[in-house]
């Protein structure tokens, strides 16, 4: 008999009554607030935390140390890491991304340990490898502001 694991969920996750998860989903030790939505086929680790409201779209990987603000929306796709062995002298501690508040990140999006500050829109398919500190609208490959 074929067994098919619909959802997977740790006891440590914490969660708030009014989340909503469409299955399949794999959540491990995160922390999801008031009225967060998770899409079908989306990984949150450990230690990763999820703002009153926002949305999480269907196959995006929330890694371990992630923040994310509250009334964001990640969409399809969306890839963060905690990796940056590819950058010269980086710090051997633990990677940290955090993301502010009204964060719009568009499907396919990759996302190194950075700050994003909140009021900002990133456009689908971007990389995004260093902190943005201005709020508006940011795109390409690596990510810059666009004046619009």
């Amino acid at each position: 008999m074929l067994m098919v694991c619909k959802y997977f969920m740790q006891d440590n996750v914490s969660k708030k009554p009014s989340v909503k998860i469409h299955e399949p989903v794999n959540l491990y030790g995160c922390e999801l607030d008031d009225d967060v939505f998770i899409g079908p086929f989306v990984e949150i680790q450990s230690d990763a935390y999820v703002g009153k409201r926002s949305r999480i779209a269907s196959h995006s990987f929330i890694c371990s140390h992630v923040s994310i603000g509250e009334d964001c929306f990640i969409g399809h796709g969306v890839m963060f890491t905690n990796d940056k062995i590819h950058v010269r002298n980086f710090d051997k501690g633990t990677l940290k991304t955090k993301v502010g508040n009204d964060v719009f990140i568009g499907s396919n999006a990759t996302i190194l340990p950075v700050e994003i500050c909140s009021n900002v829109t990133i456009g689908a398919g971007s990389v995004v490898t260093k902190d943005i500190v201005e709020p508006g609208t940011y795109a390409g490959n690596p990510a810059k502001k666009l004046d619009i």
